[in-house]
């Protein structure tokens, strides 16, 4: 099996000024505040989100595989059984829902059907449905199907991967062959998810993020003082010589919902500075002491009501009737915002030229930041993984974890730069892009984002990619998994498209595997070239995170950007899946693809073959036959 590409990074040209120039793109070149010369962009990808070491987050008791070690140990073969040495929530689920005082369990399972369904189901339930999505049952609880890694990969990594390393050092060393040059690795947890898992899978059972974080920081200085290729980047000048001197770039981050959790936040924040923290989220899942989150979801909305017992009829999230945890508006908008404390946060931050990341924050939390920040004369603020509102189909859309063109306008202005989520699921067209959206989940998704923040919002990207983030990555264009973000009959002919006439396979895991760990981020970027799509933005993304830090650390004299052209039209909204779905043949009452499954696949009739011919089939499909 071919695990991995090759080498595709042109090497960094050592100038002067420390960039590398971008033959025949004079259009993306910098200007120079000191000569107004076009400066050129520096080659190298900037990735701002990655969990590298998240084996520890969770009180070590979620993700299976190590970060750092020799293959056939680091990435060995897991329990994958009943009830499993990872990723298995314990069976009484009640007390994750909190202890109210003024509402019994029965009562709120009569009102929110789901929370019925967690507590009859049990940890084993709940286990299994965490990682269920379109394409794809995942990889927790019982899968025994999907435990295997070393040495064949057959099991694990590959797109839907959430319980298994995706970013062992040799798949990062894999990722700088290729060009990545800035990694933010952010230390994460959530003292929640901790407690629901069964103690006997837990290292550090007290459950405390602080802990997890500090395992985790302190394992990501192992690794750097163990590597000659990589190096902590505490501030703007040093990520620039770092990546002069042809190394990969580490900048050190926190996301996790109680950081700083209890007692007087100064001091923990001082201990975070000491170890290299120089960027973090200070909202994660769930309002915490300072501010308040987007409810994306419903598992954080109930972890949000196991706190805080509210129960909200202003707007319904978490069923037809209630959101649960979170005080919404009735736009299903969180009406926290920053608090005071989180308001001293952010000026402690500015004072000493941190990067402010504002992912997970909610609609009022941003508004608040941003109001400090152009206070400080637009301070730079960004987004290290996110998805951009108007391209996503409008059910995504309506989620305030999205960012809508308002945001992106602000983070312009302040000179700010996004991180582009890796995983776009199915997404609305842009008419501006080269690339057809033709295959829902796979690089052609990304794509329309991509190029709607590129041509459309015009805003500076890097990549977000979340690896062991608890989320689902890029989808393949060929396999049994391609283009499987929509329902099925459309995924089996868009495949069947793809493989007729789209564009060739890469010849590597990617093909089939999707973007499996961060060791695939050269493959990613190629088949989006091959699509059609410039990626030069993308692998010149390091510029633009050293211009946002170094615009931190100086002087500023008003907007970076006006931000006055940005233009959010072209978006083209798919019709619903029920009216897609209608638009197919039928037989035997039964909506089909014609001629999209090849020889070997299981079918119902021999329409539904590319042969013509469905062998072994019953009537209507009982039993059901092979493609041959």
């Amino acid at each position: 099996m071919l695990r991995r590409g090759y080498a595709r990074f042109l090497p960094l040209c050592l100038l002067a000024l420390g960039a590398c120039t971008d033959p025949g793109a004079d259009e993306d070149s910098e200007t120079s505040g000191e000569t107004g010369e076009p400066e050129p962009r520096i080659e190298g990808v900037a990735d701002l989100h990655l969990h590298m070491f998240a084996e520890n987050a969770f009180g070590g008791g979620w993700l299976h595989g190590e970060a750092v070690g020799e293959a056939s140990v680091a990435l060995a073969e897991c329990d994958g059984g009943e009830p499993g040495d990872h990723a298995w929530i314990k069976e009484d689920v009640v007390p994750l829902l909190g202890t109210c005082p003024d509402i019994t369990v029965e009562e709120l399972a009569l009102q929110v059907p789901l929370v019925g369904s967690l507590v009859l189901g049990g940890g084993g339930v709940v286990t299994e449905f965490i990682a269920t999505m379109p394409g794809t049952t995942g990889d927790t609880g019982e899968h025994a199907d999907r435990s295997t890694g070393f040495p064949d990969f057959s099991g694990w990594p590959r797109w839907d991967t959430i319980a298994h390393q995706q970013s062992w050092e040799g798949d990062l060393k894999q990722a700088y062959d290729d060009g990545l040059r800035v990694e933010v690795i952010s230390a994460v947890s959530f003292d929640w998810l901790c407690t629901a898992l069964r103690p006997e899978n837990l290292e550090r059972p007290q459950c405390n993020e602080m802990d997890d974080v500090r395992v985790q920081l302190q394992q990501a200085q192992d690794f750097a003082d163990a590597n000659d290729w990589v190096e902590i980047a505490l501030d703007a000048s040093e990520v620039r010589r770092i990546v002069e001197e042809d190394k990969l770039a580490i900048i050190l981050s926190v996301e996790a919902s109680h950081i700083m959790g209890g007692g007087d936040w100064r001091p923990q924040f001082e201990e975070l500075y000491e170890m290299g923290v120089r960027t973090l989220q200070p909202i994660h899942q769930l309002d915490n002491r300072f501010g308040g989150a987007a409810p994306h979801n419903t598992i954080f909305q109930i972890a949000m009501y196991a706190e805080n017992c509210h129960i909200d009829t202003d707007c319904a999230l978490t069923s037809p009737d209630v959101t649960l945890g979170f005080d919404v508006d009735a736009n299903c908008r969180n009406v926290l915002g920053l608090t005071d404390e989180g308001k001293a946060l952010i000026q402690e931050m500015i004072d000493r030229g941190m990067l402010i990341d504002i992912a997970h924050m909610s609609e009022r939390s941003v508004d608040d930041v941003f109001a400090l920040t152009e206070a400080a004369d637009y301070y730079p603020v960004y987004l290290s993984h996110a998805h951009f509102r108007e391209i996503m189909t409008p059910e995504k859309a309506a989620e305030e974890k999205t960012t809508p063109a308002s945001v992106v306008a602000s983070i312009r202005r302040s000179g700010g730069m996004v991180g582009l989520r890796t995983a776009h699921e199915e997404t609305s067209g842009y008419e501006g892009s080269e690339v057809s959206n033709t295959c829902h989940g796979s690089t052609r998704s990304f794509a329309q984002a991509y190029d709607f923040g590129r041509m459309g919002l015009k805003v500076a990207m890097g990549l977000g990619s979340d690896f062991n983030g608890f989320i689902q990555q890029t989808r393949p264009r060929f396999g049994d998994q391609a283009c499987s973000a929509s329902f099925e009959q459309e995924r089996v002919c868009q495949t069947k498209d793809e493989r007729n006439d789209g564009a060739p396979r890469l010849g590597t895991d990617f093909d089939e595997r999707g973007f499996g760990d961060i060791g695939a981020l050269g493959d990613f970027l190629d088949d989006l070239d091959a699509l059609g799509s410039d990626t030069t933005m993308l692998r010149t993304s390091v510029t633009d995170f050293i211009h946002m830090w170094e615009r931190a650390e100086t002087e500023r004299s008003g907007p970076a950007d006006p931000a006055d052209d940005i233009d959010a039209s072209g978006v083209v909204v798919e019709d619903p899946h029920w009216k897609r779905l209608n638009t197919y043949p039928r037989e035997c009452e039964v909506a089909y693809c014609a001629g999209g499954l090849v020889d070997g696949e299981s079918c119902r009739f021999d329409a539904e073959c590319e042969s013509g011919s469905c062998v072994g089939a019953g009537e209507c499909g009982s039993p059901r036959g092979n493609c041959g």
